[in-house]
């Protein structure tokens, strides 16, 4: 059997599930008729089907993560003497309420976080992951990225990373590409996600190798990914290259969670606001201060402008430099909601940390 005939089948059974009600075709925010696959009433116009794709290692993800940027609503009348900002000038009048994100707060995303696990099961789920925190800490560690992406990291400090991110409930562990697969297999059941890097830390190769990279990076078991951008093509004004770029990545990434990483200390006001933009109408998920590696690390103020940027429901991750309880609170304040950093547990349990690090 051969791609073609294999895309075929695929096709018509996603097709067949979506008829059934049994898998959800386009959301309905997407939809002219406001109807999918699982809600639509006798006589309603039936959703189209669901078109998916070959990744790496023979993996198939549908398309349905694809959303297109909402389209700017109606202005919004000011009070008298008001002033925009240069960021909401820039990102115009989006309507926040019809953007679909499909994160825990996306308000047309049904959360199931209240549901046990009987109830899960009756949804369908085979498995059900979930972290429960054997050490005492505070409620910073679900925003933590538990990171070691130093070169000369060793297998024994990255299963000590992945055990404390297990005890600590961490969001994930961020760690280099080859680490992947050692860290799926740690955490495999723990409810910890593994994160990796593309085109790190410079971001200076190719679209295509940076594809190639995040596909390999999810065959081997990554579910997030922190894309460098394009640097030098966003300070030389070829916004074309560097949403091509990311949207290179985001087409390899379907179905996972993508982080673009601005390196926000080389860049100007304008062009951090150009950069949130792009990663914006590129589909990605979060927009991420630093690589830890690019001389500066995340500042609140460059936090507070990509949150105004973006808006209220795409992800924000701080990164660099953060290394205490204080720190990490000032971040999530100024609107962060994932934190990059090698000093986890002493932020989470309040503790003093010692020398540098990410």
């Amino acid at each position: 059997m051969d791609k073609a005939e294999l895309r075929k089948i695929v096709e018509e059974v996603v097709d067949v599930l979506v008829r059934k009600g049994l898998v959800k075709g386009s959301c309905c925010c997407d939809s002219p008729s406001g109807i999918t696959g699982a809600t639509a009433k006798p006589g309603a116009k039936a959703p189209g089907p669901v078109k998916v794709t070959m990744g790496s290692a023979g993996k198939i993800f549908s398309d349905s993560w694809q959303k297109p940027l909402s389209k700017a609503a109606a202005a919004q009348p000011q009070a008298p003497g008001a002033r925009e900002t240069p960021a909401q000038a820039e990102r115009g009048s989006l309507n926040a309420e019809q953007e679909h994100t499909h994160c825990p707060s996306c308000p047309h995303c049904e959360s199931l976080a209240h549901l046990g696990e009987k109830e899960l099961k009756a949804l369908g789920a085979d498995r059900i992951a979930a972290c429960q925190p054997t050490k005492k800490c505070s409620s910073v560690a679900r925003f933590v990225d538990h990171t070691l992406l130093k070169p000369n990291a060793t297998q024994e400090e990255v299963a000590k990373l992945c055990e404390e991110a297990k005890a600590y409930c961490f969001a994930s562990v961020c760690v280099n590409p080859s680490y992947v697969p050692f860290c799926a297999k740690k955490l495999s059941g723990s409810g910890v996600k593994v994160c990796t890097v593309v085109g790190f830390p410079l971001g200076s190769t190719t679209a295509t190798v940076k594809s190639i990279e995040a596909r390999d990076a999810i065959a081997n078991g990554a579910d997030e990914i922190d894309m460098v951008i394009n640097v030098g093509a966003l300070k030389s004004g070829n916004d074309s290259a560097v949403y091509d770029d990311i949207r290179a990545v985001r087409e390899a990434t379907r179905g996972k969670v993508l982080k673009v990483i601005l390196e926000t200390a080389l860049l100007s006001q304008e062009e951090k606001v150009r950069a949130c933009l792009l990663a914006k109408r590129a589909g990605a998920d979060f927009v991420k201060t630093s690589t830890g590696f690019g001389g500066g690390g995340a500042t609140a103020e460059d936090v507070r402008l990509m949150r105004e940027t973006v808006g209220p429901l795409m992800g924000v991750k701080a990164s660099g430099g953060i290394r205490d309880a204080a720190s990490a609170q000032k971040m999530i304040e100024a609107g962060a909601t994932r934190l990059g950093t090698s000093a986890s547990v002493a932020i989470v349990t309040d503790a003093k940390v010692e020398g540098k690090g990410y």
